[in-house]
């Protein structure tokens, strides 16, 4: 059975995506070119960030990437003001959604990402 491993974001710079990523998420890449940089994260999944030129950067946002986390509200109001103070674009402050306290961030492309408990 073939199972999806590498989720991507079109981007308009992708170095400087990854270095973004790299600082958010305090991770190297682990596969780089000029134009496509991916992240190995657990299981054999990538993350990937690629210029695909500004057309498909621009696109609009129907997805985002969502980080959960197991440690409760403490540990997603602790992650919001890490990145808060790192200057992220915040699209969502925290609130309480059915699955519980969510917030939104963006890339510089507008790619959002999103905090959330793990369910």
């Amino acid at each position: 059975m073939a199972l999806p491993n590498t989720f991507i974001f079109y981007v308009s710079d992708a170095p400087a995506s990854a270095r973004f990523y790299a600082e958010l998420f305090e991770m190297k890449p682990s596969f780089e070119t000029p134009a496509f940089i991916a992240f190995d994260l657990a299981g054999g999944v990538q993350f990937a960030v690629w210029n695909r030129g500004a057309e498909r950067a621009a696109a609009s946002r129907t997805s985002e990437l969502c980080l959960a986390l197991d440690g409760g509200r403490e540990q997603i109001d602790r992650l919001f003001q890490e990145w808060q103070d790192k200057g992220v674009n915040v699209v969502e402050e925290p609130h309480d959604e059915v699955f519980g306290l969510t917030f939104a961030v963006a890339d510089p492309d507008g790619n959002l990402i999103r905090v959330a408990p793990v369910d």
